[in-house]
């Protein structure tokens, strides 16, 4: 597969992940206690054996950039890699990314290896599962210019996403973007009555993308390219009926985290003939002691001293006091145990990241490196929707702690 060139979107803002995005981008938010969202494309991409790969950075990029680096590294004697590019004033550009399609443009004298065809587009903020091969075998055999994923949906779900119209040969033949409720769409259902919705996941032959990008001025793939390439391209749909979510607003995010809790998961992570990678870290077990833990998942080196936890996901480095009892919640975890000297003695004087004795945490979600006192409450139990100070937010009901914040002991939120 040394001919695609696969390009990751990792440079959005993520408003409506706030604060999960206020220090990282969007990509870089930990996902299912030990993975960062960007892990979901790049393992799709080297499960599928497609070993090139760029990933196109702009807002709060440190992080991201750390995690790639560390994470993926091959052999010096190997043609594969996964890059950064980041985004980058020039003396052609002068301005930032504009959009998915300007970002791509703007990168687009990286891409310049003779041997690339083709060069799949994806998007850094998706949970799912799928095989590129199947998605290039059917590009070329339709003869298709640009191939679009959709993921049949229901009627309730349209309006936030851009549903497809095709005939039967799969060509796209219409593209309605964000239908408003009560739209007539019914003809774009397809069998089984659900509507095909683009995942933001294009395959493009190289040249024709190279003349659509510079043949104008638009700034995005859904809302201006696709729908443009429509009258004069060859543009055909791959339809992936799995599972697939964006992770776009904190209630997706928190549902789907969960959902990791499931003995089914809908994407299933124990599957070993379809890794998902991420970055070793060679931690300890996790020491579990005079706990209950109920249809949770623990990740590597949590210390869990006499709580209870239900329904929750436990981050890396988690440390859980006596008495603390976690309920349908999400712990990130922490970057380190706590500070120690040269002769690898902890310093006691320094406060460490960690839930203390007897809080009790419902509905939320912990960011990592979170210092919280003995005693605390999070429990949301006026049911506030929204609602921020410099402890916590709240969105939908769902207490969000950001991260490296400190919670005083004995604090009810």
């Amino acid at each position: 597969m040394k001919d695609v060139l696969c390009v990751i979107l990792g440079g959005g803002r993520g408003t409506r992940l706030y604060p999960l995005t206020k220090y990282r981008a969007k990509p870089a938010v930990p996902v299912a206690g030990k993975y960062r969202l960007i892990d979901v494309p790049v393992s799709n991409c080297l499960n599928s054996g497609l070993r090139k790969i760029f990933i196109l950075t702009q807002f709060n990029s440190e992080s991201l950039n750390k995690h790639i680096t560390r994470a993926y590294r091959f052999d010096i004697f190997s043609e594969s890699f996964v890059e950064i590019i980041a985004a980058e004033q020039s003396m052609e550009h002068a301005d930032w990314f504009q959009g998915s399609a300007d970002a791509v443009r703007k990168s687009f004298r990286h891409f310049n290896d003779p041997s690339v065809k083709y060069i799949l587009i994806l998007s850094g903020d998706q949970l799912y599962k799928l095989n590129f091969q199947e998605l290039l075998r059917r590009h070329m055999e339709k003869n298709s210019e640009i191939t679009v994923v959709c993921n049949p949906v229901p009627e309730e779900e349209t309006p936030e996403l851009g549903i497809m119209g095709m005939d039967g040969s799969l060509r796209i033949r219409e593209f309605v973007e964000k239908p408003a409720a009560g739209s007539d769409i019914a003809h774009l259902r397809v069998p089984g009555g659900k509507y095909p919705a683009s995942m933001g996941i294009y395959l493009f032959n190289k040249d024709v993308l190279f003349d659509l990008l510079f043949g104008s001025k638009a700034v995005d793939f859904g809302r201006d390219i696709i729908p443009a390439a429509l009258q004069t391209k060859q543009v055909h749909a791959f339809l992936h009926d799995g599972y697939w979510k964006d992770i776009g607003s904190i209630n997706s995010f928190y549902e789907e985290n969960l959902a990791f809790t499931r003995t089914d998961p809908p994407l299933d992570l124990f599957n070993e003939g379809w890794p998902f990678f991420t970055r070793p870290r060679y931690l300890p077990c996790s020491r579990i002691t005079d706990s209950t833990v109920e249809s949770s998942s623990i990740a590597d080196g949590a210390l869990i001293e006499s709580a209870r936890i239900a329904h929750s996901i436990v981050g890396l480095r988690s440390r859980i006091g006596s008495g603390a009892v976690i309920e349908d919640s999400i712990l990130m975890g922490n970057d380190y145990y706590g500070l120690y000297t040269g002769d690898g003695e902890q310093r006691l004087d320094i406060p460490v990241p960690a839930i203390g004795r007897g809080c009790i945490i419902k509905k939320a979600i912990i960011d990592k490196n979170v210092m919280m006192g003995d005693g605390v409450k999070l429990i949301n139990d006026k049911q506030v929707s929204d609602f921020e100070n410099e402890f916590c937010v709240i969105r939908n009901g769902i207490i969000i702690v950001p991260k490296n914040t400190a919670i005083p002991a004995g604090m009810e939120i």
